[in-house]
């Protein structure tokens, strides 16, 4: 026997052979071909013409010893059986339990050589998987049956690309050329199949809770990622040739200038999902591969929850609702960009509201409509900063005012000036700690004494992700994790700590959602005073931490 026919190649021949599939002659022309294109045999032979796609996966599987199931007997599946693994990780892996017994469950899947597939699946089932074959396309339409699209929905990625067909050749004329036949662009990003694609990219980052979507390209390929709880998750991969309609569609969405290539633009997109109006703030920035777009989802819902659902601790939220219960003042949030500061002081705000006072904000953008407020959209554009919108509220007689952010001096010292003058003010700045805010307005150019006067409470926070509640399990970490934590002092011998397993509800990422934690300092007599004196950060948190403020790392 010849050396090609050893391994692998031999066995799969071999098997092809003995049931009367192919000819020796016809053998020998596939290994040849192969050599030629490279890959597996058994491609080569679907290539040909000699055996079919389902032969073939019936023959690898006798090769390696794991039994085929065909399309026909996937047909009749127990639908109890194939939905004991979540939807996500059906279609991650395109595998469907399909038989369970005291040896295991038996999983029919795509690639049953996938050791981090079987893996991830006994832990989720707690069972031994025993793999079986079965070919990609019945798997995809087996997943239709068992998990059925619900009517209004806008379908999975595979159907709404393969709907793109009427246009990929047009789409891919453009990407060759230099110069882009706009008329025909905006003809193309209209069509409905497009639609449905930047549709279900929209729809299904909300499913999945994202808070932001990153539309990235490069040299040869365009890559869709999600936000999810704080980290980016890759998510898609559309064909490189649809990239300019994607964006210029979002763009059309967005009332953009599709034909501005070359310049950063920002925009905006209202949208209406299972009754939630959702707002999405567009920019677009030109790199050397394309427009790289990201998408930032405001659900105006998820900004107005209640104080004691902020995560704050019982101390630290009987200071803070004293400090914005007051008459007058400067209450400061602190963190950086997507750390919550908008929700706390939104929350704050809804929890003080009443008939007899008069609120006005001004925000940019305006990321949550609250009834019995009155809110300004700042617009640099003409000129509306918010300075110069923080002077027109102060002559609308308000009682309450929040400034979206403190950027710069003049806006500083008109909020400190405001809270001097009976008037109890909310804002934010971007520093990493509580005592970081007090040193930034003394460093903007405030004197330190109208800081330590006006300022009533400094909050710092954070968002940390939250372990999933339904596969939350207790472990025992290692004592070098808690060393290099520097915790051992804080959680004494033999902790217990908890982590998520994974499961169907948190995409088996193990966490759901995310909790705030806090530093909250109250301006106090003595704190004053070490302000007042111009002190060092470090000293000032000291005391605070002496006089009993939590810091982040031990809210954390």
């Amino acid at each position: 026997m010849p050396k090609e026919y050893m391994g692998e190649v031999k066995q799969l021949g071999e098997y092809a052979l003995e049931e009367g599939l192919i000819t020796p002659a016809q053998l020998e022309q596939a290994l040849k071909r192969q050599k030629e294109v490279g890959g597996y045999l058994g491609d080569v032979l679907v290539d040909m013409w000699l055996i079919t796609e389902e032969t073939k996966l019936r023959l690898l599987g006798r090769q390696m010893g794991i039994p085929y199931i065909s399309p026909k007997d996937m047909q009749s599946l127990d639908l109890n059986i194939a939905r004991l693994i979540p939807e996500s990780l059906a279609r991650k892996y395109l595998a469907i339990p399909i038989k369970q017994d005291e040896s295991g469950l038996t999983v029919v899947m795509a690639n049953p050589f996938d050791v981090i597939a079987k893996d991830d699946l006994r832990k989720f089932t707690n069972s031994e998987i025993i793999p079986v074959f079965g070919s990609k396309k019945a798997i995809e339409d087996s997943l239709k049956v068992i998990y059925p699209q619900k009517e209004g929905e806008i379908g999975n990625i595979s159907d709404v690309l393969g709907d793109l067909s009427t246009i990929q050749i047009e789409l891919r004329k453009e990407t060759e050329e230099t110069v882009v036949d706009i008329a025909k662009l905006e003809e193309q990003v209209r069509e409905a199949p497009l639609i449905r694609l930047v549709n279900y990219i929209i729809a299904n980052a909300v499913d999945k809770r994202a808070s932001d979507i990153h539309i990235e390209p490069s040299d040869d390929r365009l890559n869709i990622r999600y936000r999810i709880d704080g980290v980016l998750y890759d998510i898609m991969t559309p064909p490189k040739y649809l990239q300019m309609a994607i964006v210029s569609r979002i763009k059309v969405m967005a009332q953009l200038d599709i034909a501005e290539r070359r310049l950063p633009q920002d925009g905006r997109i209202t949208i209406r999902l299972e009754h939630r109006q959702m707002d999405l703030r567009v920019s677009t920035l030109p790199t050397q591969f394309g427009e790289k777009v990201v998408l930032r989802l405001l659900d105006k819902g998820s900004f107005l929850i209640g104080l004691e659902q902020l995560g704050l601790e019982e101390e630290s939220l009987k200071i803070f609702k004293k400090a914005i219960t007051g008459n007058n003042g400067l209450i400061l949030a602190t963190g950086p960009t997507g750390s919550g500061k908008s929700t706390t002081l939104y929350s704050a705000l809804d929890y003080i509201k009443s008939p007899e006072k008069n609120i006005v904000t001004i925000e940019d953008p305006v990321e949550c409509q609250i009834r019995g407020i009155y809110q300004v959209q700042a617009n640099p554009k003409i000129g509306l900063n918010f300075a110069k919108g923080f002077r027109a509220i102060l002559r609308q007689d308000p009682d309450i005012i929040m400034v979206g952010e403190i950027r710069d001096l003049e806006t500083a010292e008109i909020a400190i000036r405001s809270a001097l003058t009976g008037h109890l003010v909310f804002s934010t700045l971007h520093t990493n700690d509580a005592v970081g805010t007090i040193i930034r307005l003394i460093n903007m150019g405030i004197e330190p004494f109208l800081v330590a006067t006006a300022v009533r409470l400094s909050l710092a926070q954070r968002l940390i992700r939250r372990i999933c509640e339904e596969c939350k399990e207790p472990y025992t970490p290692s004592k070098e994790l808690i060393e290099r934590l520097g915790i051992g002092d804080l959680v004494g011998k033999n902790p217990t700590f908890y982590r998520g397993r994974g499961c169907n509800r948190c995409n088996n990422i193990g966490y759901y959602g995310r909790v705030g934690i806090y530093e909250v300092l109250e301006i106090k007599p003595e704190i004053r005073d070490l302000i007042l004196q111009f002190n060092s950060p470090g000293l000032i948190k000291n005391k605070a931490i002496e006089m009993g403020m939590t810091t982040l790392f031990q809210s954390g």
